[in-house]
């Protein structure tokens, strides 16, 4: 392929080509010290001086201050769904879950595989997770409740915090839409996310905590999946994934360059309404598979009249270079994520084709 192929692949995803050029020029010699990254001891100045940068990205983007920490670990969001219950849900306390799809759902059965009090505040399966509720009962004794922002494979996405009692924790996943637009990330008291959407390569999750925590933190756990051991550590209780952590550091510049996230959000919005506008106007031709209130900017879902039509549009497709727009292996259909780094034009192309496809069909 002469060019870069238009990518949409919902994870591992695009990144931007400014941060792999960087990161192709310095491969072999980092800022002259004669070694990678990649062989670089992450015990050294050289690599404290990237994780403490990426850090510091992490709270002047979410305008977070010192009572925040930022954590990068390895297990990827689905470690997160086992560390959430078993440091801040005591036996006595009930955790509290809002399941709006595949991966709300792999949250609160990690929960109950702990032994721990499991309460759905709501949820949207009887709708085929085709919206985000906008109403919740909490349990008594509540630990947390937890939200998964953004449904990567359903399409839907929160465009709204949720609002909970004084002292409950309010703890989300924001794997898929994660330094996707500005959020008011104060009321927020955890909040993690798998880097290979929106801000880096596989292997790294994201974990901010707001240090008032600490104090709920359970006693006794195992050392690798206690927050408090990678707290006082500074995530480098064990060699953290230190090339994907540099990579982190470079997408988060890369987003302050291009205006911070006022302007990603901006730019996110005029693409997907490139895709949403050619499945709205298209005389049912395309169909959307989520209420349009809670559409994802981030993966846009939607089915054509038969499987055999979306094959079809899924080969021209990617012969055209449009790569990633299989819909995913549990629900079938067409998506296609357009995280930050995916540049508008590659949105306008695949609008185009979509009207061209209906045309032809």
């Amino acid at each position: 392929m002469e060019t870069r192929a238009h990518n949409f692949n919902a994870g591992p995803a695009v990144l931007p080509e400014e941060v792999l050029r960087e990161i192709q020029a310095d491969l072999l010699n980092y800022k002259g010290t004669g070694q990678s990254v990649m062989e670089m001891s992450h015990r050294s100045k050289e690599y404290q001086a990237i994780i403490d940068d990426a850090m510091a990205r992490v709270k002047n983007l979410y305008e977070l201050g010192d009572d925040y920490n930022v954590l990068f670990l390895q297990g990827g969001a689905s470690l997160q769904f086992l560390m959430v219950p078993m440091n801040l849900c005591p036996n006595d306390k009930v955790a509290n879950y809002i399941n709006t799809g595949v991966w709300a759902t792999k949250a609160y059965k990690e929960a109950k595989k702990l032994g721990k009090q499991v309460n759905i505040a709501a949820s949207s399966e009887e709708g085929k997770f085709s919206y985000i509720p906008k109403e919740y009962k909490l349990s008594d004794n509540p630990a947390y409740l937890h939200i998964t922002n953004n449904n990567t494979i359903y399409g839907t996405e929160y465009h709204f915090d949720p609002v909970v009692p004084a002292g409950v924790p309010l703890v989300a996943d924001m794997s898929s839409n994660f330094m996707s637009k500005p959020i008011d990330a104060k009321k927020y008291s955890l909040i993690y996310a798998g880097a290979q959407k929106n801000v880096g390569p596989s292997g790294c999750v994201v974990v901010i905590i707001r240090k008032d925590l600490i104090e709920k933190f359970q006693p006794d756990l195992p050392t690798m999946l206690d927050y408090k051991t990678q707290i006082d550590n500074g995530s480098m209780f064990n060699t953290p994934p230190t090339f994907a952590i540099y990579i982190i550091g470079l997408v988060l510049k890369w987003i302050e360059d291009c205006g911070g996230l006022k302007q990603v959000a901006l730019n996110n919005q005029a693409k997907a309404k490139l895709i949403y506008d050619a499945i709205d106007n298209s005389n049912g031709f395309y169909r959307g598979t989520v209420a349009k209130e809670d559409r994802s900017l981030m993966n846009i879902t939607f089915r054509l009249a038969s499987e055999e039509l979306e094959e079809k549009f899924i080969k021209e497709a990617k012969a055209l270079g449009m790569i990633g727009l299989k819909g995913h292996r549990s629900v079938g259909g067409v998506r296609a994520s357009t995280y930050n780094a995916c540049p508008y034009a590659s949105c306008h192309a695949l609008a185009e084709f979509m009207k061209k496809f209906q045309s032809e069909n």
